[in-house]
């Protein structure tokens, strides 16, 4: 794959991942029109139900239609996500709908991207590759509710006006797809028993394999990873701090590392970095217990996640393809992603109501328990021997 091809997806990765990104803005927005976390939570809970759709709609279209033109579709459908919350100006139930298609267009992207990237690298190439591609990712993410506070801050836009902007953003990425698709060969179809038997009969011979650990892993990893980011605004509530310091911090930080750190850990053992990097994360959850101390806890706090769940999670996903059958792999990827996104956008409609009902306190404390059974997991995986295709016997 020529380099050029492969920066095309990157850049439209980095367009539509403002699109998961803005989701950050949500409870200012929903403050704004008298609401709070709650109401964030029940549109993260319409956008989990989408991911569960668009996900499955992947593993059906992805090889008539081609995963780029999938992504394409899935980078315009979080455009409409974001034009429908533009367009509400009070608490409506359609704030669910919005926050459907948004989860329904990031799942297909999120799914239907590295397919589209993994089918036209080799097995000894696709770490190098996921590295980058979720460097763009991650960094899309992470800068994207730092532009949204420049647009409503020094341009005076509202949250509104801000998501139709991160809209108009998701469908230049949908074009950008599209050409991808065109431009860049791929293998042939894959024809395995996974395309004839469906994904979800896959899953018992997955839990058969050491694949099953970071498909758990990372919905986990996910849990802690929306518990920070998202509600960062209500978590530094009532000190000096501002929430874009830590989103500043985090997208540096994870650029940085997946750039300059992943040719180290490339040559490192896996398993034993996945446990370092891990131990990192849950440090920076730990040290966000202490934001009453100070924008250094904070920037710290920011920096341990950015190293430790910004680089475990191409680690851990890299696993989980090259850890399944061969003939298994894109089932592997599937429910890698179906995880990740019970954990993003199922523990935020949890995640609000404790914020709620039992304090920020209560609230970290539940964040650390996933990044602590997270790591937990991440040791077992390393006792655990790869056992014989589960697929023969």
């Amino acid at each position: 794959m020529k380099s050029s091809h492969a920066y095309l997806l990157f850049v439209a990765t980095l367009l539509t991942a403002l699109g998961y990104g803005a989701t950050f803005l949500l409870t200012e927005h929903f403050r704004a029109i008298g609401g709070g976390e709650i109401e964030t939570g029940k549109t993260l809970g319409g956008a989990m139900i989408g991911t569960l759709i668009g996900v499955p709609l992947v593993g059906w279209f992805a090889n008539r239609l081609g995963a780029g033109n999938m992504a394409a579709l899935g980078a315009a459908s979080v455009a409409i996500g974001y034009f429908s919350l533009a367009a509400i100006s009070a608490l409506t139930p359609l704030i669910s709908v919005a926050g459907f298609f948004i989860g329904l267009g990031w799942g297909t992207f999120y799914l239907a991207a590295p397919l589209a990237l993994s089918s036209r690298v080799s097995d000894q190439d696709r770490g190098f590759w996921f590295t980058r591609f979720g460097a763009f990712q991650m960094g899309g993410i992470g800068l994207s509710p730092i532009a949204g506070s420049l647009l409503t801050s020094k341009l005076d836009l509202s949250t509104g006006q801000a998501f139709a902007a991160v809209a108009v953003t998701c469908m230049v990425s949908a074009s950008l797809l599209i050409g991808f698709e065109l431009m860049s060969p791929h293998k042939n179809p894959d024809s395995s028993p996974t395309r004839n038997m469906g994904w979800m009969r896959a899953l018992p011979i997955l839990v058969r394999t050491r694949a099953i650990y970071p498909i758990l892993m990372v919905g986990l990893g996910a849990c802690v990873f929306s518990g920070l980011l998202t509600f960062q605004t209500s978590l530094v509530r009532g000190t000096d701090l501002i929430a874009s310091t830590f989103f500043a911090a985090y997208a540096i930080t994870v650029v940085a590392s997946r750039f300059f750190l992943a040719p180290i850990l490339g040559r490192a053992n896996g398993d034993r970095t996945a446990i370092v990097l891990l131990f990192l994360m849950t440090l920076g959850v730990v040290v966000a217990f202490g934001f009453n101390l100070g924008i250094v806890a904070q920037i710290l706090s920011a920096v341990l996640l950015g190293i430790g769940y910004g680089l475990v999670y191409s680690v851990i996903q890299t696993q989980a393809v090259n850890d399944a059958p061969a003939e298994y792999r894109n089932a592997a990827l599937t429910w890698f992603v179906i995880a990740y996104f019970l954990g993003i956008f199922g523990f935020p409609l949890f995640g609000g109501w404790l914020i709620v009902a039992s304090g920020k306190q209560w609230f970290l404390t539940v964040v650390l328990a996933f990044a602590l059974v997270e790591t937990a997991l991440a040791f077992i995986r390393t006792r655990v021997g790869t056992p014989r295709n589960p697929a023969m016997t």
